[in-house]
């Protein structure tokens, strides 16, 4: 979808005046009637020389400035009175009419609120809340419906905001048929003015302004590089999360993907465009040969730095992974000193971009922890959603294959029959004739179920007996610490959870993975299983020699070895 509407990283760039985008039946009189005074470029431009190479040479160089910005006349007279940017979804939608409405499909098969940790889910109880206790996400960790809903549910889930958000019509919003739509005209703050914490049993205040950057760019403009806190930029990583959430309203703008005024495909989050330029150029990206090429502009005309990185070509790795990619977002603690980790430091908000068997290195060499486990005390790791990371170097990425061949296919529209690329961002199962079809013609589309249902059994199986060798490891460290098995090896033990919880949690937060890159989630959740029995050995050897009054021998890391 190429989005010119929310020109939202430009919105002092550009005034120069020409048709604004009215409703897609309006006729051309009423456009006519609607056209704002001309403008001469030239005197926009004077100022606003970056947005040229944008804007001049890009499909939308016909699209004028109030299509997407409000209150040019008053810029125009007085440089301090700054346009309003329309960062809403539905600007684009005004052209880009098929794009937009297949993106906030309603797909009924994804309820609301449907719990990772039920019987049914990837990681479900008992084992869940004992393996993460006491992190946030045993509060409440759903499996996700739709981009539509993706900033409405994060308000609303009990580990965010300590149930301080409600919906106005209660249950009955449950009914809400997808749609684009502002979450304040559904949701109210029923403490307003009070600090974030949390206001009801059961519930956590975990969310922070750069958690919610994945769910919403509304705020792009007002949001330096990383989020620092530097002066004139009115948010940071550092602002008051329950503030910020109400200066935000759409959730997943286009412009995450598509330029607003050249129409180019380009990355915004800043933690990713650190990554692929840091200067280790040690990014699954970096070792990519068939990768787009990007290139980082900055922007900086508020007084402080914000960056952008354009792409030669369409890359879903880069553009899907802007938010379906483990990232750090929260506070944490320095293993090595014990320290704890705020917001002002720039590691709460970072991007890896490598793979499961990579990441526990990357984040002792960061200095990086999430939480201390409320049994063991070890030290460990919250993943997100490393989904790209999946799939990066799976058979289907090494053919070529991208993200949005299965998830977001060349579909036929049945009124006009036209082609376009549909938006809706779902499982391949929802039209496996224009996905898998394409490539495994044949095959029947029952067929192509059974094949992605027959993984996902394997890869379940395989995450509950990690998780009954995970929970089984922390028992028999508590019985060992009761015995009062000496220190020195329970530091050891709490290293081998930490090892072992990598390879188990990075797969219970990704989505899709059974299929993304099966090979990989066998042999490392297979490792995760290891590495807890070689715990248990490690703590029976040292209570046996505990009750036999002589010392347990050392142990070494699987993984260090």
């Amino acid at each position: 979808m190429l989005s010119f509407g929310s020109l939202a990283r430009f919105a002092t760039l550009l005034a120069i005046a020409t048709l604004p985008f009215g409703a897609v039946a309006q006729d051309k009189k009423e456009k006519a009637a609607a056209r704002p005074a001309a403008v001469d470029a030239s005197t926009c431009l004077a100022c606003h020389a970056p947005i040229k190479e944008f804007h001049a040479a890009g499909k939308h160089k016909s699209v004028g400035c109030a299509a997407c910005h409000d209150g040019l006349d008053k810029h125009l007279a007085d440089r301090k009175s700054r346009p309003v940017t329309k960062t809403d979804p539905a600007v684009c939608g005004t052209c880009h009419k098929l794009q937009f409405e297949s993106m906030y499909t309603m797909n009924w098969e994804k309820p609301a609120r449907k719990e990772k940790s039920q019987q049914t889910g990837l990681s479900p109880n008992p084992a869940w809340d004992k393996l993460m206790t006491p992190h946030g996400f045993t509060r409440e960790h759903n499996e996700p419906r739709s981009h539509a809903f993706a900033l409405y549910d994060q308000l609303v889930v009990d580990r965010a905001f300590g149930g301080r958000f409600e919906n106005k019509r209660g249950w009955q919003f449950l009914a809400q048929p997808g749609g684009n739509f502002k979450i304040w005209d559904y949701l109210e703050d029923k403490y307003p003015g009070q600090d974030h914490k949390p206001f009801k049993p059961g519930t956590a205040a975990a969310a922070n302004p750069v958690c919610m950057s994945c769910k919403t760019a509304d705020h792009i403009l007002d949001w330096a590089y990383l989020g620092d806190p530097v002066p004139g930029a009115k948010w940071s990583r550092t602002s008051k999360v329950q503030e910020f959430v109400k200066d935000v309203n759409h959730s997943l703008n286009c412009f995450f993907c598509h330029d607003p005024h050249s129409a180019r495909p380009r990355v915004i989050r800043d933690g990713l465009i650190q990554a692929l330029t840091r200067p280790e150029k040690d990014t699954l990206w970096h070792r990519d040969p068939k990768a787009a090429k990007i290139e980082v502009k900055e922007l900086g005309l508020r007084g402080y730095t914000r960056k952008i990185a354009t792409l030669d070509r369409y890359d879903m790795n880069l553009q899907c992974g802007q938010c379906h990619v483990e990232y750090n977002c929260n506070p944490g603690t320095d293993p090595t000193t014990g320290k704890p980790i705020g917001m002002a430091d720039a590691r709460t908000n970072h991007f890896p971009l490598k793979n499961v068997n990579e990441i526990g290195k990357h984040y002792t060499d960061l200095k990086f922890r999430d939480f201390k486990h409320g049994i063991t005390g070890a030290l460990l790791w919250k993943a997100q959603h490393p989904d790209v990371e999946n799939y990066y170097g799976s058979k289907h990425q090494k053919a070529g294959v991208e993200c949005s061949a299965c998830h977001m296919p060349k579909t036929k529209d049945p009124k006009t029959g036209k082609t376009y690329t549909s938006h809706w961002q779902t499982s391949p199962v929802h039209y496996l004739k224009g996905t898998c079809l394409t490539c495994h013609a044949g095959w029947s589309e029952k067929q192509a179920k059974y094949v992605i249902e027959s993984l996902k059994n394997r890869y379940q199986g395989k995450l509950r007996k990690a998780e009954f060798w995970l929970t089984r490891f922390i028992d028999k460290f508590e019985e060992a610490q009761s015995l009062g098995v000496d220190e020195a090896v329970l530091n050891q033990a709490r290293e081998k959870h930490f090892e072992a919880h990598v390879h188990w949690e990075w797969w219970t937060a990704s989505n899709g993975a059974h299929f993304h890159n099966p090979e990989q989630a066998n042999e490392s959740i297979n490792k995760s299983i290891v590495i807890s029995q070689e715990g248990i050995k490690l703590l029976d050897d040292a209570m046996k020699a505990k009750r036999a009054g002589t010392p347990a021998p050392a142990k070494t890391s699987l993984l260090t070895r």
